[in-house]
């Protein structure tokens, strides 16, 4: 789960990280209002969406006088912006941050992540900030540096104190490094983060650090112990065929792609997804309905991706161990009673109830489109879907 900036930014001081002051506007006016009572320039302004890049795209402004905080304002607010992480899509801006400005001096990179493969929290850094972090480890990943925390002991003040020598920062702002990055730390534990990540954090020309921008990403899997958290999600930021998925439990994720993918448990689908593109085609999702889904879960993935314009046909892939075919069948079958199909469905059915499920389908009087292996189903479906899109 994502947040906004300004969400980021209230964690951030509630763990001891230092951040301009600044207030939400949702219109021109509150943004000069804003603007006026904070008193000093440079003021600004920044959309928020869930996307890194905007500043690229026009979503950050540093204004100097209220003429331009108006201008940068009435710019972004109820516009669409186009960072390239959101795709061609773009990301709507529904509300403004307002923040002071700042004195920098210098910008640095910090942030703490899951790393999976060491099993750890490794804190990340660079003296070079401001940039995205994707093109920072390209094109110098020697100025990037990792520092794996033991999770035996977690953080350690010398954790920061080594981390600062190698960027080269020193004295009181050394001293300023270690409690941010503690307090990173704590953050990250405690509110069961995935990513907390300042770019860049300044240092001001009168010697404080300072973090000017705030993103957090949360691990999913943990928000029922999180109620405060969840409550600052912001739906109008997710795919609302994400946000359906998500009420019966299904493992859903859109994509650009033109080929629908059900597929039952997640290394299928990836699998699923793998082949599709093998055989020249893009999926337009991932999609796993899970090993224990009933009927009405399944007409619900179903019914998710007929709402897909983007999808010009459905591959349907299950290899039933605990999740029976059958079960699979009838929620199509129910599915196609409620919306209708008039776009070619591949069916791909094999293991328990396989030979139950396809009967189901046979008498149903939809034309389906059925295929006997992985690979078959796979390259139908490429092929019927570009020759949709000729179409």
């Amino acid at each position: 789960m994502k947040i906004h900036e300004y969400q980021a930014c209230e964690l951030y001081t509630q763990y001891g990280i230092p951040c301009p002051k600044g207030y939400i506007a949702t219109n021109m006016d509150e943004a000069v209002n804003i603007a006026k009572e904070i008193g000093t320039f440079p003021i600004a302004i920044k959309a928020q969406i869930h996307s890194g890049g905007r500043g690229k795209a026009g979503g950050v402004k540093v204004c100097h006088t209220i003429e331009e905080v108006q201008i940068a304002a009435k710019k972004m607010i109820w516009k669409t912006l186009y960072p390239h992480q959101a795709g061609p899509e773009g990301k709507f801006v529904r509300k403004l941050y307002v923040t002071e400005g700042s004195n920098i001096d210098h910008e640095y990179y910090v942030s703490m992540a899951v790393d999976g493969a060491n099993a750890c929290i490794t804190l990340l850094a660079s003296a070079e900030g401001g940039m995205e972090i994707e093109e920072l480890s390209r094109k110098n990943p020697e100025k990037l540096h990792h520092m794996k925390i033991d999770p035996t002991i977690g953080y350690r003040d010398y954790n920061g104190w080594e981390m600062a020598k190698k960027l080269g920062i020193t004295g009181a702002q050394a001293k300023q490094f270690v409690a941010i990055t503690r307090g990173m730390y704590r953050l990250f534990v405690e509110k069961d983060c995935s990513l907390v990540e300042i770019n860049p954090l300044i240092s001001t020309k009168e010697g404080n650090l300072l973090a000017i921008d705030a993103k957090i990403n949360f691990d999913d899997n943990a928000l029922f112990r999180h109620p405060d958290i969840v409550a600052l999600r912001d739906y109008d930021e997710e795919d609302p065929k994400e946000i359906e998925a998500s009420k019966y439990d299904l493992n859903y994720v859109s994509l650009n792609g033109s080929v629908g993918c059900m597929v039952n448990g997640a290394g299928l689908a990836m699998a699923t997804m793998d082949i599709i593109k093998h055989y020249g085609g893009e999926p337009a999702n991932f999609l796993d309905v899970g090993g224990s889904a009933n009927a009405e879960r399944v007409k619900s993935a179903f019914e998710i991706l007929l709402s897909d314009p983007k999808v010009k046909t459905i591959l349907v892939n299950i290899f039933g161990g605990i999740m029976k075919c059958d079960i699979i069948a009838q929620g199509i079958v129910e599915a196609a009673e409620t919306m209708g199909i008039d776009i070619p469905v591949v069916v791909r059915l094999d293991g328990t109830n396989a030979e139950k499920g396809r009967e189901i389908l046979t008498n149903s009087g939809l034309a389906l489109v059925p295929a006997k292996t992985f690979a078959e189903a796979a390259k139908k479906a490429v092929e019927l879907a570009n020759s949709k899109k000729e179409d």
